[in-house]
């Protein structure tokens, strides 16, 4: 090494005189353009990459970590929203619920206020049956709320069922579907009667009604009142389908209530038939014009029987059955 500086010697001095030459020029020389000395010129200009560089790679850095943060900072964010939808979501529902729970309650009461004159128990379906074979479910009111057996069960819609079993605070009431349900009933328009039985199925069937008579479907079913459950003139349903059978045809009826959905219903706490409905329920089916009057000769000790399977409202009243019912609710 030694060796080496000592040969080279006086080309290293030549060099160093050379550039302190070059710098000696370059600080006296200014450029023309800018007035800037040559020497700091040719500075800035050795010295930009490192500073371009210290620059990209701070920048970046900062923009690493900006950028971390932000994100940080929007995942939780995010999560927060997150949190506020589902509670807003859940109150959404609570306030569904409510305004659907009221409106229910308001047809109630506008049932009962369109039906003075029947006394009414309002009631509410906590269960229903678990048995497959049995269409039946419970309601909130029992023995202290004077429910007894046989009482009938509708909605504003239409009939339901019948009470069956009474409990100190519950009852057990048998749906119109039920295998073992049958309600006597008539068309609204022709006044012929017959029997609507549960099949078990959504949709129960009504019997006796002879091939002869003219059944369409859309037809509607009102109650006859001979069953002593149910007052006459309460909408059972209308006919879906009807065919010829052997003797009698086989009708299908549609229930007007919603036996699926059952939330609310009224239990008759006597068979008071219930007045034209003012609210547009399905109750209050006009009856047909009364068969005219007997001709002038008829003796005034004769008596007009009625016709076949009709109840008349003398008779119906005359033959109910005296239940001591509690307030409507």
């Amino acid at each position: 090494m030694i060796d080496a500086l000592s040969r080279h010697r006086s080309l290293a001095l030549l060099a160093s005189v050379v550039l302190a030459q070059v710098l000696l020029l370059a600080y006296q020389i200014r450029k023309a353009d800018s007035n800037v000395r040559l020497v700091r010129y040719w500075s800035v200009e050795a010295s930009m990459p490192a500073a371009r560089g210290g620059t990209w790679f701070f920048s970046r850095l900062g923009g690493f970590w900006s950028g971390y943060i932000d994100l940080h900072n929007a995942r939780k964010e995010n999560d927060d929203l997150r949190s506020q939808l589902g509670q807003l979501e859940l109150r959404n529902r609570e306030l569904e619920a409510q305004a659907a729970e009221a409106k229910r309650l308001e047809i109630l009461l506008n049932f009962h206020s369109a039906h003075p004159e029947a006394q009414m128990l309002a009631a509410q379906v906590i269960s229903a049956s678990a048995d497959p074979a049995s269409d039946t479910i419970f309601i909130n009111r029992g023995e202290q709320d004077r429910v007894r057996r046989n009482m009938g069960v509708i909605t504003p819609d239409g009939i339901v069922g019948k009470v069956v079993e009474v409990f100190s605070t519950s009852s057990q009431v048998m749906l119109m579907t039920d295998r073992d349900m049958g309600v006597g009933a008539m068309f609204a328009d022709t006044r012929t009667h017959g029997v609507v039985k549960g099949t078990g199925d959504p949709q129960p069937i009504m019997d006796y009604i002879v091939d002869d008579e003219k059944v369409a479907a859309g037809q509607t079913i009102v109650t006859s009142g001979e069953d002593r459950i149910f007052p006459k003139g309460l909408l059972v349903g209308t006919v879906a389908a009807a065919k010829e059978g052997n003797p009698f045809q086989k009708i299908q009826v549609r229930p007007a209530a919603r036996l699926d959905r059952l939330e609310d219903v009224i239990v008759l706490v006597t068979q008071q038939e219930l007045a034209p409905g003012k609210n547009g329920d399905g109750f209050g089916v006009s009856p047909a014009p009364p068969p005219p009057a007997p001709p002038a000769e008829a003796t005034s000790s004769s008596t007009t029987l009625p016709a076949p399977g009709v109840t008349t409202p003398a008779r119906s009243i005359a033959s109910q059955p005296a239940q001591q019912g509690a307030p409507v609710h």
